[in-house]
């Protein structure tokens, strides 16, 4: 798959090469330089390893593993932060999953009412094609549809721009992204998005300034017209937390496939467990990501990944049943199997885990168990999400101990 900063091809070697490039410059390279945004092809000074980690192509312990056999903790504390931020909205999210079905409530609502009020279909629309008139935001709607990414400080200065300057509803800004990031993460974008509007951290929004953006491009843009306040957007309080789910195991005994999703692309701690599958699947859920089109890039992307994983791990399942995109025909891969129970890795809230409670409703009914391991690495992490990130990141010591980092 092309991109404007060459292919990205959607494999785990590929993956395993950006890591390696990176790791060098994991430490007080990026810590200094990681907050300029110098477009497509100058994303050199982050690590341009989120569409693999949001597809697990390359787990979170991977990436630590490798950058703390390079650098000291201290050495790379602003990288390790941003890898456990992922963890920690995944958590977040997972304990209050009714934030992610307001969100498509209110999404659905939203693009009900550009159907309605022209003014706003018409506004939306130069939004997601930029043309705004506002030259860098213009440019990072573009970039994003062209390459399927984002620098992160640019993700931060678009939200706002949609949503003080411009207007928008912010779930049709949560919506674009998803429809066109690689890397599209269910937790990282819904909350991201409510953090800019005043609605994660209730009161407390991000306001774009120009000279905040000129010199976090080197002056490739000096905007003018941007909004001078930000008003936090209201919203109910956050709902109670959901206790998360238990550790779970299967019968060694039964006839048993493998299923691979979107999620975690990276079974091995299954096999570590003792799965013995005969066949593997993957089931395909990208289309799901938001009711409109999802983009060509991202599909293919994850279409991609979801071959990949399944051809590496076909040595070790019997056979390879192929990439499915409904549940019929994973049904019929289990039957023609003549399966009991499919393991997959847990998915968090999201479509991939929608797709997975629409197959364990389909299977049931031809008495065939669906169980989802959580792995390590979630289990330790997710509990801590209860509340901010600052509370959160105290735990990172003890997170990286667990490891034996």
């Amino acid at each position: 798959m092309e991109n404007a900063f060459g292919p990205l091809p959607a494999t785990r070697i590929a993956a395993l090469e950006h890591l390696q490039r990176f790791v060098p410059k994991a430490g007080r390279d990026y810590a200094r330089l990681r907050n300029y945004d110098l477009g497509p092809g100058g994303h050199a000074h982050v690590s341009m390893l989120s569409p693999y980690l949001r597809h697990r192509l390359v787990t979170e312990e991977e990436v630590l593993r490798s950058v703390l056999a390079r650098h000291t903790a201290a050495g790379a504390e602003k990288f390790i932060q941003e890898v456990f931020w992922r963890s920690y909205w995944k958590g977040w999210l997972e304990m209050r999953p009714e934030v992610w079905a307001d969100y498509q409530a209110g999404l659905h609502a939203a693009i009900n009412r550009t159907k309605s009020e022209s003014g706003l279909r018409q506004c939306w629309s130069d939004a997601c094609h930029g043309q705004t008139g506002l030259t860098a935001f213009d440019h990072w709607a573009q970039e994003l549809m062209q390459t399927g990414y984002l620098h992160n400080h640019a993700r931060l200065w678009f939200a706002s721009i949609w949503i003080f300057t411009l207007k928008l509803p912010w779930e049709l800004g949560a919506d674009f992204f998803l429809r066109h990031l690689l890397d599209g993460d269910p937790a990282s974008n819904t909350l991201g998005w409510r953090w800019v509007a005043g609605l994660q951290t209730k009161g407390k929004t991000y306001l774009a300034r120009p000279d905040n953006i000129a010199q976090f491009t080197e002056r490739r843009f000096q905007p003018s017209g941007l909004a001078t306040h930000a008003p936090a957007l209201s919203g109910p309080d956050h709902p109670p937390r959901r206790p998360l789910p238990g550790p779970s195991t299967w019968p060694k005994d039964k006839r048993t496939g493998l299923l691979l999703h979107e999620d975690d692309l990276s079974p091995g701690f299954l096999f570590d467990a003792g799965l013995s599958p005969v066949s593997v699947a993957g089931l395909q859920t990208s289309a799901h990501r938001s009711p409109l089109a999802v983009s060509d890039l991202v599909q293919g992307f994850t279409r991609d990944a979801l071959n990949d994983a399944a051809q590496r791990w076909q040595s070790r399942s019997g056979n390879n049943g192929g990439v499915h995109d409904t549940v019929t025909t994973l049904v019929t891969w289990a039957r023609s199997n003549t399966l009991r129970q499919i393991v997959t890795p847990y998915a968090p809230t999201g479509p991939a885990a929608e797709g997975l409670n629409d197959l364990e409703e389909a299977l049931h009914q031809h008495d065939i168990t669906l169980i989802r391991p959580m792995r390590d690495y979630d289990s330790r992490a997710w509990p801590h999400a209860t509340h901010g990130f600052f509370r959160f990141k105290e735990k990172i010591p003890q997170l990286l101990a667990a490891m034996g980092l």
